[in-house]
């Protein structure tokens, strides 16, 4: 493996990227532009994080000031807290997130539709042999119900598996484990951040 000095310095950009968790999510309340990570050092060689304005740094048409790093971010995770730690706000997450998920999947209620439907014909089928009309059309008919049912409920659990649907309470349990997180670590802060943060 050949490691070139532009990998070396890349590494050391990603890694800086990496640990101002609100870069690619923070934009300014002045002019909307993102805002970005960046640090410098004080006369007595005190190294300092913040976030400053794209708006200031490459247009200098902004005035929006620096922020410290560590302070907005403490402000961002304790609000994730107050979220997460509040049971009734879990409940109104978990509500919403059922919400999205059946606007989301609109092939899995379809299928679900004419596979019931399908189950109704065959019943109907079944019944009309039962009272004795037993045709040639009536036993191909019944074929080719048993056969939609078939490939219908493969379709089924196709789309299931493809795109599970959370239950009200998985929802709530994933939320709840949440709180195991704390928000001395960097992979537990970057974790509440990426999960409860869009923008």
């Amino acid at each position: 493996v050949i490691i070139t000095f532009e990998d070396i310095k890349l590494g050391a950009k990603h890694k800086a990227e990496d640990d101002y968790l609100l870069s690619p999510k923070l934009y300014c309340g002045k002019c909307n532009r993102l805002m970005v990570g960046e640090s410098g050092t004080s006369k007595t060689s005190k190294k300092y994080h913040y976030y400053k304005c794209s708006g200031v740094k490459k247009f200098h048409d902004c005035d929006k000031k620096t922020i410290g790093k560590d302070a907005l971010e403490s402000i961002v995770l304790k609000q994730i807290e107050n979220v997460y730690m509040d049971d009734n706000l879990i409940e109104k997450i978990a509500n919403e997130v059922l919400k999205e998920q059946a606007k989301e999947n609109t092939t899995l209620p379809l299928l679900k539709k004419k596979h019931a439907e399908t189950v109704k014909g065959i019943s109907n089928m079944l019944d009309a042999i039962q009272n004795g009309i037993l045709t040639e059309s009536t036993k191909d008919r019944l074929e080719s119900l048993e056969l939609q049912k078939a490939d219908l409920s493969l379709k089924i659990t196709k789309e299931e598996l493809e795109r599970p649907l959370l239950t009200k309470e998985q929802i709530i349990e994933w939320l709840k484990d949440l709180r195991k997180y704390g928000t001395k670590r960097l992979d537990h802060k970057r974790r509440l951040i990426n999960t409860f943060v869009n923008s």
